[in-house]
Order: C-alpha cells, then sequence, then structure tokens
C-alpha cells in the first residue's frame, strides 16, 4: 500500500438548481468567498490557478490546478493536480430530480509535501479526517453563498 495515495469522493445534495451550482463551482477565484479553508487562489491565466488550502491540521497544501475538462452540458469540472498534492479532482452537478442537486466530488491524489510524506503512517487517519472536514465545511459554504440555507 502506498501510504502517501489518496482517493476521496464526496457527495453534497444542494437545494439549489444544478446549473447555478455548476457556474460557482466554474469560478475557483471566488472560492475563498464561501469555502474557508481555500485561503487563497491565484489565477494564472484562463485554466489554472495557484491555490493554497489549509484546515484544521496546521499545515498549507499549495498547488497548482490546470483545467482538464470542462462540460457544462454533463456537468463536469476536471482539473490536474501539482504542487503539494498531484493527481486530479472532479465536480460532477446533475439535477436530483426535486429542483436541487447532487454534486459528487472525487480526487486521486499523491502527497508530495515533504512533511505530510514522513508522517504518512501515523497521520493518515487524522488527514483523512481532515479532508472530511474540510468538505463539510464547503458544502455548508457554498450552500450559504447561494442562498439556500
Amino acid at each position: 500500500m502506498d501510504w502517501n495515495h489518496y482517493v476521496f469522493r464526496s457527495l453534497w445534495a444542494l437545494p439549489v438548481p444544478a446549473p447555478a451550482v455548476y457556474r460557482e463551482l466554474e469560478r475557483i477565484e471566488d472560492y475563498p468567498r464561501w469555502w474557508p479553508q481555500v485561503r487563497e487562489v491565484t489565477r494564472l491565466d484562463d485554466t489554472g490557478a495557484v491555490v493554497r488550502i489549509r484546515s484544521l491540521l496546521p499545515y498549507d497544501l499549495t498547488q497548482t490546478v490546470r483545467e482538464r475538462r470542462r462540460d457544462a452540458a454533463a456537468g463536469v469540472l476536471e482539473v490536474f493536480l501539482s504542487g503539494d498534492i498531484e493527481g486530479w479532482a472532479r465536480w460532477t452537478v446533475a439535477p436530483d430530480g426535486t429542483g436541487g442537486s447532487r454534486v459528487v466530488y472525487d480526487q486521486v491524489v499523491d502527497v508530495r509535501k515533504p512533511l505530510l510524506r514522513r508522517l504518512a503512517v501515523p497521520g493518515r487517519p487524522l488527514f483523512r479526517a481532515n479532508h472530511r472536514l474540510m468538505m463539510r465545511a464547503g458544502r455548508r459554504g457554498l450552500a450559504a453563498h447561494l442562498g439556500a440555507v
């Protein structure tokens, strides 16, 4: 087992139409407005940005995000990640049949940050819990930002 390899999946149910959710997720530069753990986003160009994240644990993750797929009709936003974590992440937004939306966040990454690699075995449960907390806060923040709370 590679202790520095992670596969995450988060499901968000939002009482907001899927197109509105998708439009908000497209604007990565606005994430710090509604997602507390996304501390800073610096646009590099139309398809890339540098993102700094810090959740409950006392470390920052900085990564370059490069657009891989943007398909509004399919509700898919996918990016390559490089930097402290490397891999990919994907949002998939779909109507839930009740006027709201179902959002799936998938991420497959390898940790590259040296400190976190050294702490891979004992820290793994904490890193996974940290990710869950961050995703929970993101869902709450997006719902509030879209006026769904």
